[in-house]
């Protein structure tokens, strides 16, 4: 499966810095023939030890990683959902992904000028999320409006619908989120195909690298009280070292004191906002993680794979990826006990090793 995050933020924030940096690490497009990739869309693999190791206790010839897509969307301006700037093409193409990474600047450069004269996060995050609710409620609003004839013809699904519009428009007014607004998941369905760009998981990118206690306060107060999911990683740095060798790169870091991996941080946490997991088949021929929903059964991961997987599932087995690595082998896994049957009930988990038998 193949699932988007849209880089977005204010001008001169490090938005393109940061796909450039995420682009250098992207793997070929041709082992991934189900996404179209253009300048502004990269494939990225996500970084994950066991994939290296697995490989390495099979001994396969090739390794293919779990992905995530990154795409690269213009800079917003205030007033964009009155058409500011590139304004109705920045928020369609928010529309379009699965997920937000919401690039916030905190660091200084005379050379790079900010769109608001000074470096001040927590306020470009306000006008930011101001302008993607702003487009929210014109949505809403306008849907109301299309709704009532619906509603006067007692379709039971249109009155649930508009009574979850007049809630999200009483919110909107206060200028928060959707994501803040205790939906139901029937609440939820009923908006769905309205596709909120305020309901989308959203992931702040601190740009620069810094410690919890290092932001500024408002940033660190709004995290904290909102529980936002966030990294710190420094842009510029990460486009520099992207094509680096994972050691040369931490000679880097150390050289740098750039503390963290913050690209890898950023994709791995862009993985979790998505509700994804990884699990893995190995053998010689071929490791490669697979990409599903946190959830998904054992036909449903199958599916991942091929279709028949799940249409004529019947059985598959099952070994956690530390279990098989300790164990060292299949065959000592097997005598051990560690590898599972399981039935198209079985919910899949992160790490699980599977084959599946049809």
């Amino acid at each position: 499966m193949s699932l988007s995050i849209g880089i977005v933020g204010l001008p001169n924030v490090g938005k393109s810095t940061l796909f450039n940096a995420l682009t250098g690490r992207s793997v070929p497009a041709e082992n991934y023939p189900f996404c179209t990739i253009d300048p502004s869309v990269g494939i990225v693999p996500v970084p994950d030890e066991r994939l290296t190791q697995l490989a390495g206790l099979s001994q396969s010839a090739k390794v293919i990683p779990a992905v995530v897509e990154f795409t690269d969307i213009a800079g917003l301006v205030a007033g964009a959902s009155e058409g500011e700037g590139l304004g109705n093409q920045f928020l369609s193409h928010i529309r379009e992904v699965d997920a937000i990474a919401e690039v916030v600047r905190v660091f200084e450069n005379g050379d790079v000028t900010h769109v608001h004269g000074t470096i001040n996060p927590f306020r470009d995050i306000e006008v930011v999320n101001l302008e993607l609710v702003l487009a929210d409620h014109q949505v809403v609003a306008k849907r109301r409006t299309s709704i009532e004839r619906e509603v006067r013809s007692g379709d039971k699904g249109a009155r649930t619908e508009q009574a979850v519009l007049e809630k999200l428009e009483r919110h909107f007014d206060g200028g928060k989120l959707a994501r803040a607004f205790p939906l139901s998941d029937e609440e939820r369905a009923a908006v769905k195909h309205l596709n909120l760009l305020t309901l989308k998981p959203i992931l702040y990118v601190v740009n620069r690298s810094v410690e919890k206690e290092e932001l500024p306060d408002a940033l660190r107060d709004f995290f904290e009280a909102s529980g936002a999911a966030w990294v710190s990683l420094d842009s510029a740095f990460e486009k520099d070292v992207a094509n680096f060798t994972p050691d040369d790169r931490a000679l880097a870091r150390q050289e740098f004191g750039v503390s963290s991996a913050g690209l890898d941080a950023l994709i791995q946490k862009g993985y979790e906002i998505l509700g994804l997991i990884t699990f893995f088949t190995t053998g010689p021929d071929e490791t490669r993680g697979w990409t599903i929903p946190r959830g998904g059964t054992a036909p449903e991961a199958g599916a991942a794979i091929h279709t028949d997987f799940r249409d004529k599932f019947i059985r598959a087995e099952v070994i956690a990826a530390a279990d098989l690595l300790a164990a060292g082998s299949y065959a000592v896994a097997r005598e051990q006990g560690l590898v599972r049957t399981e039935g198209r009930d079985y919910i899949v988990k992160d790490g699980d090793v599977i084959e599946f038998k049809i």
